[in-house]
């Protein structure tokens, strides 16, 4: 009797500890996906959210302040705030996504290059990683940006161009561990050649640390993209894009002040989204750190 009186307090005692190392693990994902999902929603219909045309101008509605009817207020040309907010989001996030996503795959593949055959392209691209990284990359952006003309497309080409070495690195360093695995060893004594190991054994393994720091780039990439926007480098009017409507309002910040709030708490919100689906996919993935 005295073994089962002692057995219960334990049993008791273990599942809220349970509960609350589960609360601990995944409260960060199920908080930054709730804050990325309205912006997700608006990117993928923003026709369903926007009640207003994020285009149409009327003189009568200019700088109307926040109401029922303009939850965000009106602009200097009396478009809706909260539309062109809305509308944003697709330019946003969809810019932001294809920029880390370019700049993923030329690096995964120059970085598997250098760590896996070594040598003189081993060299080569880490000379060039690390002239490209001795620069501050917003700066390196902005000039690229600046090189090439303002336009949206520019700037994404711009962001992924000083990007590109940060996935290099990480490949590179993943692809020297990988290919010295048992499983790889197995593959190459048994005749598997250098694209079976590649595609197969060392690409999908390194999968889980590439969409942690993906993750945790997303907001940063849609951040600089703001701000080339910002200072004439991105998008051009009458486009809706985030940073140009924060470049927009800012003469107008001291008594209109909701021209440019909104569309800069909007990046800050999913910038803080980002890096909570980043930190959490790190615990989930990586359970050892």
């Amino acid at each position: 009797m005295a073994s089962v009186s002692t057995a219960l307090p334990q049993s008791t005692t273990r599942a809220p500890s349970r509960l609350l190392a589960l609360r601990r693990r995944y409260a960060p994902l199920a908080f930054g996906l709730l804050i990325l999902l309205p912006f997700v929603l608006f990117a993928i219909a923003p026709g369903l959210f926007a009640p207003y045309d994020p285009l149409k101008t009327s003189i009568r509605e200019r700088f109307e302040p926040p109401s029922w009817e303009h939850w965000f207020g009106t602009d200097e040309l009396g478009r809706d705030v909260y539309s062109r907010v809305v509308h944003g989001a697709r330019i946003s996030l969809s810019t932001g996504v294809l920029t880390i996503f370019f700049a993923s795959v030329v690096g995964v593949v120059a970085g598997v290059i250098a760590g896996y055959w070594g040598g003189v392209p081993d060299r080569s691209i880490m000379s060039l990683v690390d002239l490209v990284l001795a620069f501050p990359s917003i700066i390196l952006a902005m000039a690229v940006a600046a090189a090439l003309g303002p336009s949206l497309l520019h700037s994404m080409l711009a962001v992924a161009a000083v990007w590109w070495p940060v996935y290099a690195r990480l490949m590179r360093a993943l692809t020297l561990h990988l290919k010295g695995e048992a499983y790889v060893e197995a593959s190459r004594s048994i005749g598997g050649d250098s694209r079976h190991i590649i595609l197969r054994h060392i690409i999908p393994n390194a999968l889980s640390s590439l969409n942690v720091r993906i993750s945790l780039d997303l907001g940063y990439a849609i951040l600089v993209l703001a701000s080339l926007g910002f200072i004439g480098l991105g998008a051009s009017a009458p486009t809706p894009e985030w940073g140009a409507m924060i470049a927009w309002g800012r003469s107008y910040f001291l008594t209109e002040w909701w021209i440019g709030a909104f569309p800069g708490l909007a990046i800050t919100l999913v910038v803080i989204g980002t890096t909570f689906l980043g930190d959490a996919l790190n615990d989930l993935w990586n359970p050892t750190l």
